[in-house]
């Protein structure tokens, strides 16, 4: 296999985990951002201020949580009782396992490890850079 193949493949295996990881992710950050809000729901009921328009804010940001948790639930279950996941996310599970397996075969568990930091800086750096709450 020449330089120029390994490199293009190395590129396509970069892209397909990118774009796979920021699909699943978008899934899965809710979840996580839930358990992030209810701990920071109870320390704002802590706060014994009385005020109406802050005790609306409270309220506004309960009635945010549960939306965001139920649309969060029904991207990733069909019956969360059960446990069944949607067949787009169990496909995206599975995806980003098998080019994680393609990776490591390909380049090594290092390489790997190097595409997972990679995707994390990037991912960071745009948190950092976002201009959404200007």
């Amino acid at each position: 296999m020449s330089l120029n193949q390994k490199n293009l493949i190395y590129r396509y295996l970069l892209w397909c985990y990118k774009t796979t990881k920021e699909d699943l992710d978008r899934i899965d950050r809710y979840f996580t951002q839930a358990l992030v809000d209810r701990r920071l729901l109870d320390l704002l009921l802590k706060n014994k201020e009385t005020d109406a328009a802050y005790q609306k804010k409270i309220v506004d940001f309960q009635i945010y949580m549960e939306t965001k948790e139920q649309k969060a639930i029904d991207k990733k279950y069909i019956n969360l009782k059960k446990k069944t996941m949607q067949p787009e996310y169990w496909y995206l599970q599975a995806r980003l396992k098998a080019i994680e397996q393609v990776i490591i075969e390909s380049f090594g568990k290092k390489e790997l490890k190097s595409i997972q930091a990679l995707y994390e800086a990037e991912m960071t750096r745009r948190i950092v850079e976002s201009r959404e709450h200007s």
